[in-house]
């Protein structure tokens, strides 16, 4: 807990503890001595407020010293004590005026918070899960505190009951689900959590939350029928769930039921509560269904447009390369192409859409589409290469050549890329005729391999 959270509270409890100077006496005590060791304790406490606040800990400590030997056993005097060493970070003394201070009053809430704040700062967070589960009798809001605790001294068991409470009572947290996350990846704690979501399902049905969680952890340990029947209990309680859909197109997908699946699909790809991650699994899972099925192109399309706010991954791209793996040259070529609508200038994917350009004999637009980025990129040797490439496939042989040998000047330690060069020039001199020149080339392009193994 940061220190800072308690200033102000402190510094008023301090102000209440204090004695009133106008505070009545026994009769037996003259009220001459009364005022003077009065007036004495609160001089002396006040310029230690005063001190301290300019951060001059030392002065404000020596003020309380002079207060303490006035009242010895005065609570809120301890307390500022220990405030004092903690800035300094003095952390031995000021638990040591924090415990004393307790001792006096056991019911100074803010002298418990300053032990914790020395058992956090020091790293001491076993110690500090006793001083939090005493605090808890004052303020239960500070099991917020216990289960991070927890998480510190790796109680897993114990902050997984925690979180399932508070989750229960006080509603979920971003950190507390975060910390839930990570005790669960370890899967002795995933079987008694099944437990705890099952009968928070059966309690209150209408929470999407719990099945969600549920349908993630059978999935996580390849329990997918199991999955499937919370997904499907889920679509039956919450009918406009989009998480649902999720595990439902897994399911039409693994029966063959293209049409449903679609369907759920397309919800998933939409949704806006679902994220990115799952999205791309869905699609991809779908891709790979449909790589052999042309009367679903129209439905991939589709989801590409679904998928085309996601700045995070080109959809596009991505499934021309899956396709381009897979040898599909006319798939790759098709979504290639769909991808450099949107980002003309990505160089990357424009060499791979030349490649599979060249496994389809497509020579005419690579010969159109690198020329024109030879005046775009004139420094870019790759543009010049299937410029010339195309240009000798179309038997253009004189224009390959200058093409070639204009670009082989831009290639720098690279000796395959040079090589690439040299064969296709080679090729030019031979369709013209030159066949000394096609020689010295291929020797060239033999001599640059054998150096790059």
């Amino acid at each position: 807990m940061n220190i800072n959270k308690t200033i102000a509270f402190l510094l008023l409890a301090c102000a209440m503890a204090l004695p009133a100077r106008a505070q009545t006496e026994p009769v037996a005590t003259e009220p001459e001595d009364i005022a003077a060791v009065t007036d004495e304790f609160q001089d002396h406490f006040y310029e230690s407020l005063k001190q301290k606040g300019i951060e001059n800990y030392d002065r404000a400590i020596s003020e309380l010293e002079k207060c303490l030997k006035l009242q010895p056993n005065n609570a809120t005097i301890h307390f500022e004590l220990g405030k004092n060493y903690l800035f300094q970070k003095n952390y031995k003394l000021a638990y040591e005026n924090f415990e004393k201070a307790t001792q006096i009053d056991p019911k100074n809430q803010w002298a418990w918070v300053g032990l914790y704040d020395v058992s956090y700062e020091t790293g001491n967070f076993n110690q500090a899960i006793v001083i939090v589960q005493k605090l808890i009798e004052f303020k239960k809001e500070y099991r917020e505190e216990l289960a991070s605790l927890y998480m510190n001294t790796m109680q897993f068991d114990k902050a997984l009951d925690l979180i399932n409470e508070l989750n229960e009572t006080v509603g979920k947290s971003e950190m507390r689900e975060n910390y839930k996350a990570q005790i669960l990846r370890d899967a002795k704690y995933q079987g008694p959590e099944k437990a705890n979501l099952l009968a928070q399902i059966a309690k209150n049905p209408k929470e999407e939350s719990n099945y969600i969680s549920l349908i993630y952890l059978y999935s996580e340990s390849n329990q997918e029928e199991k999955a499937m029947e919370i997904a499907r209990k889920l679509e039956k309680e919450i009918p406009e769930s989009e998480w649902a859909q999720v595990s439902l197109f897994k399911f039409n997908l693994a029966n063959n039921d293209a049409d449903k699946a679609v369907k759920s699909m397309n919800i998933v790809l939409s949704s806006k509560k679902i994220d990115a991650k799952i999205k791309h699994r869905v699609l991809n899972e779908f891709l790979i269904f449909a790589k052999d099925k042309p009367q679903h192109d129209a439905d991939l399309e589709k989801a590409i447009g679904l998928m085309s706010g996601d700045r995070e991954v080109a959809v596009a791209r991505e499934i021309a390369k899956f396709y381009h793996a897979k040898n599909k040259w006319d798939q790759a070529a098709k979504y290639y192409e769909m991808h450099l609508k949107s980002s003309p200038d990505d160089v990357e994917t424009i060499l791979l859409f030349f490649e599979v350009l060249g496994q389809k004999g497509s020579y005419e637009p690579m010969a159109k589409r690198a020329s024109d980025l030879i005046d775009l990129y004139p420094l870019q040797p790759q543009f010049y290469y299937f410029a010339g490439l195309a240009q000798n496939q179309l038997k253009n042989h004189k224009k390959a050549q200058e093409l070639l040998e204009a670009g082989l000047d831009f290639v720098v330690d690279d000796p395959q890329a040079e090589a690439k060069f040299h064969i296709q020039i080679g090729e030019a001199f031979h369709a013209l005729g030159d066949e000394k020149n096609k020689e010295t080339h291929f020797r060239k392009a033999e001599s640059l391999l054998k150096k790059s193994k």
